[in-house]
């Protein structure tokens, strides 16, 4: 049962409240560079990305920002640390949601004014916080930024805005180490009913950086815990987009794009099955009705998969049987196996 906590609103998309998780990125490109960054931001909605997130390091960038989001296909949030006026511009810029942390604002005046210009639009602020930037006080505390240390640390952060009258908020936890992450994420849930961003920071290249990621963000979402996403990888961010779906369909969460189901091949398998899948999958990408299509190389498990599948196809002696909604459809040669199977899923997928 996924836990119930407030909703808000960041443009037009839901957090919380009983909405589905959604999935977000953030642009690798200068954002003072706005036709770069539209570029990038048009691949990530491609992708099915539903928020994004823009560094502001000056006001430079801070101007763009307000071009990007006039331009962009989803709501844009702004990360923005310790300068107030880089939050106050952007905001008059009429950005979507803000990612900063009151405690590193400065005097409290400068968090009022910040604050008091986000709740005349009802720009949600998310507090996100990290194990390799906790405060010095808390390390001192804790000995290392420990779970515990991450949560007194966002609830601080809370507390500044609930004082100040504010609750249009989202919190994150984020650490490397993926069960330190866990355990903070579960502590807060426990504690607070404000939505929470779930992610594993600096998780590494696409290969780690995914393992990591799908172990944490599995744990949390099936526990309940999530109300918004971003797997953090080392590589084009478009890759974060396409992990975090796959992250959410194999949980049964969400239901985006292609289900693709493949054998890990064995000496029975008589087809090049790896090209066939390799090939399968990447003509299949661009596909975002939740079809389930599988590729199966021999005898054994093959039919059964290939006739559960919506389309499918199962490997024999240099050739293989396709499937369409557990009927077989027809015999086909293996060089012609991936052709007749992209066609088929096209064809499927015209008719839902």
């Amino acid at each position: 049962m996924k836990k119930a906590t407030r909703q808000i609103q960041i443009g037009n998309v839901k957090i919380g409240g009983g909405a589905p998780c959604s999935v977000q990125s953030m642009c690798s490109t200068d954002t003072r560079d706005v036709s770069a960054t539209l570029a990038q931001i048009g691949r990530l909605a491609e992708a099915g990305c539903e928020l994004v997130r823009c560094a502001v390091l000056d006001m430079d960038a801070a101007e763009a920002l307000g071009k990007i989001k006039a331009q962009s296909p989803m709501p844009v949030i702004a990360d923005i640390h310790f300068d107030y006026k880089l939050a106050l511009k952007v905001l008059a810029g009429g950005i979507d949601g803000l990612r900063l942390n009151p405690g590193n604002i400065g005097e409290r005046w400068k968090v009022a004014e910040v604050v008091q210009a986000a709740a005349e639009r009802r720009v949600p602020i998310r507090i996100g916080v990290n194990a390799g930037s906790l405060e010095k006080e808390l390390l001192q505390k804790y000995g290392h930024p420990t779970a515990e240390a991450m949560v007194e640390s966002a609830l601080g952060h809370v507390r500044i805005l609930e004082e100040l009258g504010y609750d249009q908020i989202k919190i994150s936890l984020k650490a490397s180490d993926v069960m330190k992450t866990v355990s903070a994420y579960r502590l807060l849930s426990d504690a607070v009913d404000y939505p929470l961003h779930i992610g594993i920071t600096e998780a590494g290249t696409i290969f780690s950086g995914t393992i990591k990621s799908s172990v944490g963000l599995g744990i949390l979402l099936a526990d309940g815990i999530g109300d918004t996403m971003r797997v953090s990888l080392t590589g084009d961010p478009v890759d974060e987009v396409r992990v975090g779906f796959e992250i959410l369909k194999a949980l049964g969460i969400r239901q985006r794009g292609i289900n693709f189901v493949s054998c890990p091949t064995c000496g029975r398998c008589q087809i090049n099955l790896i090209h066939v899948a390799e090939e399968v999958e990447k003509r299949l990408r661009g596909i975002d009705k939740p079809l389930t299509v599988a590729v199966m190389g021999c005898v054994v498990n093959g039919p059964g998969e290939a006739r559960e599948a919506d389309v499918g196809i199962a490997g024999g002696r240099g050739e293989g049987l396709l499937f369409r909604h557990g009927e077989i459809v027809r015999k086909v040669p293996e060089n012609e196996l991936a052709d007749a199977l992209v066609a088929e899923v096209l064809e499927a997928v015209k008719g839902e």
